[in-house]
């Protein structure tokens, strides 16, 4: 509907919105999919209701709606609309007359004298309005009030303030300073990186924040998110400073260096560090004729690991699988089979008794 009628899509937008959380009342969310997928269809409703091209007065009693439909989101499943509300004004003068609806809410719960922990729904509203409305300087006097220590979900808007004044070292050291033990410190390195790269420093931007900033759900996904951000970068490098930056979990790096093409780094990894035993044992399937040796390296790996007690419910079948991939791969690299046998014995030297007869104990059914 955008492409044809764009005012009546930021309707249709609006009124999703109200549904959201009515529909949702009852459904358990322990996992946290749903707010997600919520949170990301905001924002480009948010977009929608923003670009429709509508009267001051429209626009107003679409925010009158979305204000009531805040305030009857108890579960919450809409509050990320809080911190899109300056978005949604459009008109900074819109903005101004919702931050002054606010203001005199949040600094009452906000006073050093008030009593407990306030919560008001309309203090994202306030923040983002303010900072809509160009009110920098008011933003980061009332954002000064002990309520707001270090609560990144507040300061955002201060550190914002500060880059729209163009004061970019002061706005750095004002996210550094809101970090806390109940801060969100991935979107406070996302905000610094930005800082730095906006002020062409490059390669700080990488050393201090890429590595956290790009984490991604998985380990490859992390790799290729750095890399696409610094391209100048050897994926090598970003690599082995992904793997730096979580000491004691080099093995879960496997993967990715694998699915990267870095086949020596990968081995290395397998071999130094407790790697998943089945994902090895994939690998020495996969690679076994086009890089028998690389392949030889994740099934010894994956017996060592086995015979060392890791991995998650490991069954004889596992140990099996490792025997069969792992003579097939020495047979494409021209190694016999007595020859194999001594290289897993030799690389389950040094695990417990029990551990080598498991491992061994698969080579004939293998």
């Amino acid at each position: 509907m955008a492409r044809e009628d764009a005012i009546a899509a930021a309707e249709g937008a609006v009124l999703l919105i109200e549904r959201l959380s009515p529909a949702f009342t009852r459904v358990d969310d322990s996992g946290g999919m749903l707010s997600s997928a919520i949170r990301g269809g905001l924002e480009w409703m948010v977009l929608l209701i923003a670009a429709a091209p509508v009267s001051g007065k429209d626009r107003e009693r679409w925010l009158q709606r979305l204000w009531q439909a805040l305030q009857d989101d108890e579960m919450p499943w809409i509050e990320a609309l809080g911190d899109q509300w300056g978005t949604l004004c459009v008109d900074p003068a819109i903005a101004s007359r919702w931050a002054d609806t606010c203001l005199p809410t949040v600094r009452r719960i906000w006073h050093p004298d008030t009593p407990g922990h306030g919560f008001f729904t309309g203090t994202p509203v306030c923040l983002s309005s303010l900072y809509a409305a160009g009110r920098h300087e008011e933003l980061l006097t009332l954002l000064e009030s002990p309520r707001a220590e270090r609560l990144w979900h507040y300061r955002q808007w201060g550190a914002r303030a500060l880059l729209a004044l163009n004061r970019r070292a002061e706005a750095l050291r004002y996210a550094e300073a809101s970090r806390s033990s109940w801060s969100n410190a991935q979107a406070i390195d996302g905000f610094c990186e930005a800082v730095l790269l906006a002020s062409g420093m490059r390669e700080e931007a990488y050393r201090r924040y890429a590595l956290t900033t790009h984490r991604a759900g998985t380990h490859l996904a992390t790799l290729w998110a750095v890399a696409k951000a610094y391209p100048e970068w050897p994926k090598e490098t970003i690599v082995r400073d992904l793997i730096a930056s979580t000491p004691g979990e080099e093995g879960k790096w496997f993967a990715a260096a694998k699915d990267a093409g870095m086949l020596p780094l990968a081995a290395e990894l397998a071999r130094t560090s407790p790697t998943d035993p089945r994902t090895l044992i994939r690998a020495c399937r996969d690679y076994g004729e086009k890089h028998p040796d690389f392949a030889l390296a994740a099934g010894l790996a994956a017996l060592h690991w086995i015979a060392r007690g890791h991995g998650y419910e490991i069954a004889d079948l596992d140990v099996r699988t490792a025997w069969q991939h792992l003579g097939a791969a020495a047979r494409h690299a021209g190694i016999d089979d007595a020859a194999v046998q001594e290289r897993v014995t030799a690389a389950i030297a040094g695990a417990s008794a029990n551990g080598q007869r498991y491992v061994m104990s698969g080579c004939k059914a293998g």
